[in-house]
């Protein structure tokens, strides 16, 4: 896995280094299989020219400020963004700040204040629905008119379409509300996860001698409601165990805020993990309440049994693919 970009939060940290430029544009949450095509398109462009593969985003996302009502939960953090960006060659990541001043600049002055003065951009690839200035006044044909006026090429992306459908967060963030996950997989080129710290739960897994983790997501993610079949990695050592992860508010036990628990299906050696990411990989079922915590108990057996077929024939596909290929 590729390292961290060099990531600026704010214009005033930028180095007077940061150009010449190749730069992709856009708030890339998720950096799904479409922002990864642009994003491949970069760093090939950059390495013929000997610029630098670089991106910018925006943190919150726009519509938190220009239209608060509309604004989504988020599939990734920006830091989540910036490490995907960096698997597919992103050097350097400007995550601006969007506040009232920028959603204020016109086309003109957001290209020659921002990407012209600042991020010195020598070529300026987006998606084929890209938008900009205030009130979305600028679109792909006036970045390309501002390109020629300021020196810079403009190349646009068409957007990707899978099975009749076209890939964009707002679709990912509909499957994965509805628990369809691995459909949402195949959009974004890879497993949904969260991330976040280990915090203490309320003990439910220790009753069934399985080991449960607590994850604390960060706000405003989406959450796909439900139990899942996962896979639980320590993001410090890099160990991961198969697990099932119940995302919900424990209706049996009164219900409350939203949680989401990890039984591991392994128990793990050693120091306990601090930090992890929890993969989702197939929905088992929705959450509901059941009469008793004994019939609870009962449920998540059954769950866990399901899930431990589900990684054996994993297992043995991988095996009959590894003696294939050999």
């Amino acid at each position: 896995m590729a390292g961290v970009p060099r990531i600026y939060t704010s214009l005033e940290e930028l180095d007077d280094d940061f150009g010449p430029s190749v730069l992709t544009i856009g708030n890339f949450d998720g950096v799904h299989a479409g922002h990864r095509k642009i994003i491949r398109r970069v760093t090939d462009l950059a390495r013929e020219r000997g610029w630098k593969p670089s991106a910018l985003t925006f943190h919150p996302h726009p519509a938190k400020i220009v239209a608060p009502h509309r604004a989504p939960r988020l599939l990734t953090t920006p830091e989540e963004r910036c490490r995907l960006m960096a698997e597919e060659g992103i050097e350097q990541v400007l995550i601006l700040p969007f506040d009232q001043a920028i959603a204020n600049l016109n086309p003109v002055e957001f290209v020659s204040a921002i990407l012209k003065a600042r991020l010195g951009v020598r070529a300026a690839l987006v998606g084929s629905n890209f938008r900009f200035g205030h009130n979305q006044a600028g679109d792909t044909k006036r970045l390309a008119e501002l390109g020629e006026i300021f020196g810079f090429v403009t190349e646009v992306i068409p957007a990707i379409k899978m099975r009749g459908c076209v890939i964009s967060s707002s679709e990912i963030r509909r499957l994965i509300e509805a628990g369809e996950v691995s459909r949402a997989a195949r959009l974004l080129g890879r497993v949904y996860f969260l991330e976040g710290e280990v915090v203490s739960g309320r003990g439910i897994g220790s009753t069934q001698n399985v080991t449960t983790l607590n994850l604390r997501a960060a706000v405003g993610v989406v959450m796909p409601p439900g139990v899942y079949i996962t896979r639980t990695r320590d993001l410090d050592s890099g160990r991961s165990w198969p697990s099932v992860t119940n995302v919900g508010s424990r209706p049996t036990f009164g219900g409350g805020d939203i949680s989401v628990e990890s039984h591991l299906l392994v128990s793990p050696v050693g120091e306990a993990p601090r930090r992890i990411r929890v993969e989702f990989l197939r929905r088992v079922r929705e959450e509901r309440k059941f009469p008793s915590a004994e019939d609870l108990k009962a449920q998540i057996i059954r769950d866990v049994r399901r899930a431990q077929r589900y990684f054996r024939l994993a297992e043995r596909l991988i095996y009959s693919k590894r003696i294939a290929e050999s």
